[in-house]
């Protein structure tokens, strides 16, 4: 009830009711949700700084790194301060606007980061197995230019899923049982037919997740037939420590997602809180840990990293 105290009587807002079941825990959550955020911004935002300031890393693979670290940012930020306001303040009305605003950051922001990866993954390919014309192939103009067709196919893919949102009606129980808003929830408070949001919705994540997979388990193929290749067993596993970073990256990120994305759709026995709880971590975590293992994997940027940590 209390939840239903907090809705205006206008039809322009939804209530974010946060992680249903441990409202009395909410302040106790949020001091783990509030380090995570702030370790991300503080590592993410440190590797920015350091690639920026150093000549030395102004390669393709450093500029990848960026982008990475740009759209982890950005997407913690699109639900870190809106889950902490519902924690601290019980802050739980958004816009029907501002939640569809979210829906579309937080998930055309997902499709950025997948092509990052994709690119990285083919950046790794051509710095195997065809070390020679590396610089040739992979430029920073280059780079840039696979992250911009990145962003265009997030954004056209992602864009119509708030507008066919924008299509359906919705019913006057409107209270979120979530801290964002998560699309296929936010479809469920729909009174009309939504048979085509989610179908879109589904068709999304397997073009964007499935077709990514794919180019990345291509690449990957390529590069372990290489290093097979090799005859020198150290020169093969100097090859393969390359790529550590990148595939730690790929699990943390895209593990947690198709699981959370399969278990919301096929599978009811989850409890909401529990479900809640991992539709946060998973975009929580994997930002977080990002910079720390690129800072520890990547030589040249650890030892940036440690000259600029002794400055401070």
């Amino acid at each position: 009830m209390e939840a239903f105290n907090l809705t205006p009587s206008d039809l322009s807002t939804f209530i974010l009711n946060g992680i249903p079941g441990l409202e009395d825990a909410h302040i106790w959550i949020s001091i783990p949700f509030s380090m995570f955020y702030i370790i991300c911004l503080l590592g993410n935002f440190m590797v920015l700084f350091v690639v920026c300031k150093e000549q030395t890393l102004h390669k393709p693979m450093f500029l990848l790194i960026c982008m990475l670290a740009l759209t982890d940012i950005c997407q913690c930020t699109c639900i870190v301060p809106k889950a902490l306001c519902i924690f601290w303040f019980h802050s739980k009305v958004i816009t029907v606007d501002g939640c569809f605003t979210q829906i579309f950051f937080l998930y055309m922001l997902g499709g950025m980061q997948s092509a990052v990866l994709v690119i990285m993954a083919f950046d790794r390919y051509v710095a195997i197995c065809h070390p020679l014309r590396y610089a040739t192939i992979l430029t920073n103009a280059r780079i840039a230019e696979l992250g911009l067709v990145g962003l265009i196919r997030a954004v056209l893919l992602i864009l119509p899923m708030p507008l066919l949102l924008r299509k359906v009606p919705f019913c006057t129980n409107r209270v979120i049982p979530h801290t964002y808003c998560e699309y296929l929830t936010v479809v469920k408070f729909s009174c009309g037919e939504t048979t085509v949001n989610q179908m879109y919705s589904l068709l999304v994540l397997l073009v964007i997740i499935g077709s990514d997979l794919i180019l990345g388990g291509l690449s990957y193929g390529m590069i372990i037939r290489a290093v097979l290749r090799i005859s020198s067993k150290k020169a093969s596993q100097k090859a393969l420590n390359t790529c550590t970073a990148h595939i730690c990256v790929i699990l943390m990120a895209f593990t947690p997602l198709v699981f959370s994305a399969l278990t919301r759709r096929f599978s009811q026995g989850i409890a909401t809180h529990i479900d809640v709880l991992l539709a946060n971590l998973y975009l929580i975590l994997p930002p977080m840990l990002n910079p720390i293992i690129y800072g520890v994997k990547t030589k040249e940027l650890r030892e940036k990293l440690r000259i600029y940590t002794c400055r401070m």
